[in-house]
């Protein structure tokens, strides 16, 4: 069983930038590929992206394409999502998760961290 904790968010203002962590630890965590989400209240669960530590796969959503960067360190079996130019349409509960790469379901979740963005 992957387990995954998210950290470093916080209250930042418009334009600010902040990187959040995600910390990774489970058997065979190669070949499961790491997601960010984020909900906003009163909102829907958004996928952001999603990284496999071969670098293999690597995408993310156009709403924050150019802004975001999801990347990874393979040696600290940690995920990042690095993120500039917030807004407060960027305001959210982050959360991390990680997926077996022959599935597409997320079912290793984190509790989440919450990034507030003041404008």
């Amino acid at each position: 069983q992957v387990q995954v904790a998210e950290s470093g968010g916080g209250l930042v203002q418009a334009g600010d930038s902040l990187r959040l962590t995600c910390a990774a630890s489970g058997p065979s965590l190669a070949y499961y590929v790491m997601g960010w989400f984020r909900q906003a209240p009163g909102k829907e669960r958004e996928f952001v992206g999603e990284v496999s530590w071969s670098g293999s796969i690597r995408s993310i959503v156009d709403s924050v394409k150019g802004r975001f960067t999801i990347s990874s360190d393979n040696a600290k079996n940690t995920v990042y999502l690095e993120m500039n130019s917030l807004k407060p349409d960027d305001a959210a509960v982050y959360y991390c998760a990680a997926r077996y790469y022959k599935g597409n379901d997320y079912d290793n979740w984190g509790q989440g961290t919450q990034v507030t963005v003041s404008s």
